[in-house]
């Protein structure tokens, strides 16, 4: 991961001090609320190894949850825009009728690719952390922002028009649960179960088992 200087510029929205100081702190914040834990970090850690005054979380964001927010809600929306940029690359491909596996592949790559990039990866271990660690605020819009999921969705539906609605939104949901579970814990412990054996291969063929498991799913 890239230190928090390194990432200001994708942080950050401007050039004057204020602008250089917020997006560092952000930078910080993220790296250390992923490497640590969302309870783990005070705001005086953050500030100190932003190399800014500890009076600059409160300035620039009002409190230290508005700030774990902040972070949160630039992530989730970047992931959820090139989410809905493959899907949308998809449905063009196909007429607009996609099948079943190049929308499912629309959800799972992003989260995947971020995993696997070195400028990302800290940004994916923030997100994963927001769903058991994230504060109130967090966990509603977690529950109810399904917009992107509606897409989804509506093009699951169209591509299996013989299965009922409430079937399509089941599977949908067991393939989100794939996608959560796929946490650095959870691997420990699958390599463990499997004795090594599963510690070979990429992303990419990552990418292929779910794909291959969740699209069997729907055409079940």
């Amino acid at each position: 991961m890239p230190d928090g200087v390194a990432r200001e510029t994708e942080l950050d929205d401007g050039g004057s001090g204020d602008s250089d100081t917020r997006g560092q702190i952000l930078a910080v914040a993220e790296r250390l609320f992923a490497l640590r834990g969302f309870r783990n970090v005070s705001v005086r850690e953050i500030t100190a190894e932003a190399g800014v005054n500890l009076a600059a979380v409160n300035y620039h964001f009002g409190s230290r949850d508005r700030l774990l927010f902040e972070i949160f809600r630039r992530r989730t929306g970047e992931l959820s825009r090139e989410r809905a940029r493959r899907l949308h690359e998809a449905q063009s491909r196909w007429s607009g009728a996609p099948p079943v596996r190049d929308i499912l592949e629309a959800l799972f790559a992003p989260p995947l690719r971020w995993a696997d990039s070195e400028d990302l990866r800290i940004s994916m271990q923030f997100i994963i952390r927001a769903r058991s660690e994230g504060t109130e605020e967090m966990r509603q819009a977690l529950a109810q922002d399904v917009s992107l999921l509606s897409r989804f969705a509506d093009a699951l539906v169209a591509a299996r028009p013989d299965l009922a609605p409430e079937t399509v939104y089941w599977r949908l949901h067991f393939c989100l649960g794939m996608i959560h579970n796929n946490r650095f814990a959870e691997f420990d412990r699958l390599h463990a179960l499997s004795d090594g054996a599963t510690r070979s291969g990429t992303s990419g063929d990552l990418l292929a088992r779910m794909l291959d498991f969740a699209e069997a799913g729907f055409l079940a």
